[in-house]
């Protein structure tokens, strides 16, 4: 379990990475929630650096429209 700071900076990090994804995208934010929550158990705690792993999780996630 996170601490409330480390929670809401991935909630921070995943809406700012997502903001372009419809939240019918279920899909895709799901993968970049999951892979923000593996560098978080890692101890990763940058913003940049999480914003970073967001970015290149999106670019990997599975698409309805792709």
């Amino acid at each position: 379990m996170f601490d409330a700071a480390t929670t809401e900076l991935l909630r921070a990090v995943l809406e700012e990475v997502c903001a372009n994804v419809s939240r019918n995208e279920i899909g895709a934010r799901a993968h970049v929630a999951s892979r923000l929550l593996e560098a978080a158990t890692r101890g990763e705690r940058s913003p940049d650096s999480l914003k970073q792993i967001g970015t290149e999780a999106l670019r990997e996630a599975p698409s309805m429209w792709r």
